[in-house]
């Protein structure tokens, strides 16, 4: 099934991430990743969704997005013309038996320690979700305690904003 991220820009009002969630449970689209933040302008915050889906379900959500009265612009990001990041927390079991191999790893990612006590270490990534995605992969192999992820940040490359691009 294919993955989208979409960036809807909104009007900063009282309620509007529920209605944009709503709208994706009533079209049954899970949603695998959201970002909420503000813009440049006070007036406006981001919503960033990650989400799959049947392509002609897809094009309706869009269209009933721009329904919604504090929905500015909705655009599309193509993975090979966006910038995506995303940002995760990871505590692991702190073993002598597997300190050095968490830490080879850790480095081999680039992965930041940021808390280190007798029983847990507690690593900072940042990337895309396939970079992410990998490295809890590896993580696996020991003893994972907790992880929190943030969703996908995505923006457009070049000097286009969505700002400007507002019907």
């Amino acid at each position: 099934m294919p993955k989208y991220t979409t960036a809807i820009l909104v009007r900063n009002q009282f309620g509007v991430l529920n209605r944009v969630t709503s709208m994706f449970r009533r079209r049954q689209f899970n949603i695998n990743s959201l970002t909420v933040s503000e813009t440049e302008s006070d007036s406006f915050s981001r919503i960033t969704i990650t989400y799959e889906g049947d392509n002609e379900l897809h094009h309706q959500i869009v269209s009933q997005l721009y329904k919604l009265p504090d929905v500015s612009k909705v655009k599309e990001l193509d993975s090979d013309e966006s910038v995506t990041c995303e940002l995760m927390l990871i505590k692991v079991k702190n073993d002598a038996a597997t300190r050095e191999d968490i830490r080879t790893a850790a480095d081999a990612y680039k992965a930041e320690t940021v808390d280190y006590t007798h029983d847990s270490i507690i690593m900072r990534i940042a990337g895309d979700s396939r970079r992410i995605d990998a490295f809890i992969a590896l993580m696996r192999e020991y003893s994972i305690l907790e992880i929190c992820r943030t969703g996908v940040v995505a923006l457009e490359r070049g000097s286009k904003t969505i700002l400007e691009i507002m019907d």
